[in-house]
């Protein structure tokens, strides 16, 4: 990871943001989340609109953004992914980030906040689909879907390697949801990707696994109304 050097300029933000986010909180939604299974080292209860709002006072910063994932709150991390300068982010860092991820709202917010625009972004989505931490599979798929949806000028190929990576994903039960947002937004970004879709979910349906045989069966079901 990057050496955190002394900024003032920087350091000043990034307590006047600490002291922000403090203003920001509310104990209700913290107990909401817990109830979620959303549970964190430190959180504000702080709404993902005012962090958004917040982010808007201040200039991307990359040094700053790594002082705010450092600190390890909740909303200092979500701010991180907000600040972050993307042509400044290593692969390292996208590593070292993704490995570190304790909720799927965290993984969310950094995939359609900072990964999608880093010029990695495809590298490592293929690369954390073969992962074995659930979070990191669940951040390869979130990955893809979103590279999907907002990266246009992308040709169809640069998707094709993703139908080997994540066959043995469709089999996991704890990752249904994001399979199907992300599989979703795969099969509707070209009728030559939804060809390549079915393809790959016809022979899913065959699979041993009951898991594959529900996701194929249903996706496939969304392809035919298209």
């Amino acid at each position: 990871m990057d050496i955190l050097l002394d900024d003032p300029v920087v350091d000043k933000q990034f307590m006047e943001i600490l002291a922000k986010i403090r203003g920001l909180k509310n104990g209700a939604t913290v107990v909401q989340m817990k109830r979620m299974g959303l549970q964190y080292r430190i959180n504000w209860g702080a709404s993902v609109i005012s962090l958004r709002e917040l982010a808007k006072n201040y200039e991307k910063n990359h040094l700053l953004a790594l002082k705010l994932w450092n600190k390890q709150w909740r909303e200092s991390m979500i701010l991180a992914t907000l600040l972050d300068e993307p042509e400044k982010v290593t692969e390292e860092q996208l590593d070292f980030w993704t490995k570190g991820f304790v909720t799927t709202e965290i993984a969310e917010q950094a995939v359609a906040n900072l990964f999608v625009y880093s010029k990695f972004a495809y590298i490592k989505a293929l690369e954390w689909c073969r992962g074995k931490k659930h979070l990191v599979r669940y951040t390869g798929l979130q990955l893809m879907g979103r590279l999907a949806m907002v990266d246009k000028q992308a040709i169809d190929e640069m998707f094709e390697p993703f139908f080997e990576v994540i066959q043995p994903l469709i089999k996991d039960p704890e990752l249904g949801q994001v399979f199907y947002r992300s599989m979703t937004l795969l099969i509707n970004r070209s009728d030559k990707l939804s060809d390549a879709c079915r393809s790959f979910l016809e022979q899913a349906r065959e699979a041993e696994e009951e898991q594959a045989r529900k996701m194929a069966a249903l996706l496939l079901e969304d392809i035919a109304e298209l």
